[in-house]
């Protein structure tokens, strides 16, 4: 049996709300629901654990009445 030198790492929803989150437009809740799968309650307790785990993730009121609030990671913790 050989072993293959071409693994990807693996790509976790929670690798995908990070990336999502740390873009400069940031995520709304939608976005990361679609990108997961989901629920609202299961993306908020993510959002939860990441600032938890000392990630500073800031929440950004919508322009328009009646938009969603953007999300999005302003820093990182040390050694992250």
């Amino acid at each position: 049996m050989s072993k293959s030198t071409d693994v990807k790492p693996r790509k976790t929803k929670s690798a995908t709300l990070r990336r999502l989150l740390s873009r400069k437009a940031g995520a709304d809740l939608a976005t990361l629901q679609e990108a997961t799968g989901w629920q609202p309650h299961s993306v908020r307790a993510a959002l939860s654990t990441l600032r938890k785990a000392g990630f500073r993730v800031d929440r950004t009121e919508p322009r328009s009445e009646g938009g969603a609030p953007v999300y999005r990671i302003t820093a990182s913790p040390e050694g992250a």
